[in-house]
């Protein structure tokens, strides 16, 4: 698929980051897209910045639509598909980006149960409920591409200095089943391929968002009970311990960590788009986004105990601001 002109994509988490950015640069390539999300308000932003590209794409015939719809629940999924059926007036798709996720339930042991099924069920249940859905309709195509979204959680289970376990689990399964479908599908439906994006750190609203997912306050309206589960994650993501951390210290950490994963970010969610779009379009089934994802890639592979070694210092080079724990 060396042209995304005159086809179809359905792209979830379009409201935003790296799902809104596939998108606009699907729209500005001659491509119609179906794009999903909770939020309609960035959905409406999405839809704004697909309408201009596509009025800059010399009049390519483009269709852009966007849909409310939680990918974690199958019934809404199956909405979603007969809307793109009806809106596009079409029997197949192209391209299903499954990019939709969240982060959360960091801790089996002392995150809530519901967090912790929530962000596995978005981002694993998404997927399987999309590609449900979707696959029939791709395989309806003359050729046609799965893209799913994993990470580099999804080879290393845990994160710069706290626990990422529901977000970790999940980005293990999109791997294993994307592994999993390039056989099933050379097998079973050659015509259609499977690519798997794993990015390293992208400059996303992804921990801003996905505290307003799970229902959490603003940081400066914070309950007690919100403050005692922060206070935990604050201290081990700055490396001190928790009763050294005031009310007000926490509140300021919880508002920063979302700020600085969107802003210091070694990769804009525009570049990581481009990224992804153009391995697709090179038939790579394997699309690593960025530096850190190469570095901690190739780690792994040398040696794999290593970056799971407390003060490891492999970590200390793909991650120099990872904070040290005092002892």
């Amino acid at each position: 698929m060396r042209s995304f002109t005159g086809r179809l994509a359905v792209v979830t988490g379009g409201g935003a980051g790296m799902g809104r950015e596939l998108v606009v640069r699907l729209a500005a390539e001659g491509c119609s897209v179906a794009a999903c999300d909770l939020d309609e308000a960035g959905l409406a932003v999405t839809a704004e910045r697909a309408a201009r590209a596509t009025r800059a794409a010399s009049g390519a015939d483009v269709r852009v639509t966007v849909h409310r719809c939680d990918v974690a629940d199958e019934a809404q999924v199956t909405r979603f598909r007969d809307e793109v059926v009806e809106r596009h007036r079409t029997g197949h798709i192209n391209l299903l980006f499954n990019n939709a996720g969240i982060g959360g339930g960091g801790s089996f042991v002392t995150s809530p149960r519901a967090e912790w099924e929530r962000t596995f069920g978005v981002c694993w249940g998404g997927v399987y409920h999309c590609t449900r859905a979707f696959m029939p309709l791709l395989i309806a195509s003359d050729e046609g591409c799965l893209v799913n979204t994993s990470s580099v959680h999804g080879f290393w289970a845990a994160g710069p200095g706290v626990p990422m376990s529901a977000y970790s689990a999940a980005k293990f399964a999109v791997k294993g089943f994307s592994e999993a479908m390039l056989t099933d599908l050379r097998i079973n439906a050659p015509h259609v391929r499977v690519a798997l994006v794993m990015p390293g750190h992208v400059g996303t609203e992804i921990v801003i968002n996905s505290r307003r997912i799970h229902g959490y306050s603003d940081p400066e309206d914070m309950t007690a009970e919100e403050l005692a589960q922060a206070r935990v994650l604050a201290a081990a993501a700055a490396g001190v311990p928790a009763e050294r951390l005031s009310d007000e210290q926490v509140r300021d950490a919880v508002k920063s960590m979302g700020e600085w994963f969107r802003d210091s970010a070694p990769l804009s969610a525009a570049d990581a788009a481009a990224v992804i779009l153009d391995g697709v379009r090179a038939g790579t089934w394997r699309i690593l986004v960025g530096e850190d994802a190469r570095a901690l890639d190739a780690a792994m592979r040398a040696d794999p105990l290593d970056l799971y070694r407390p003060g490891s210092p492999t970590l200390a080079a793909v991650f120099p601001d990872l904070p040290r724990r005092e002892e």
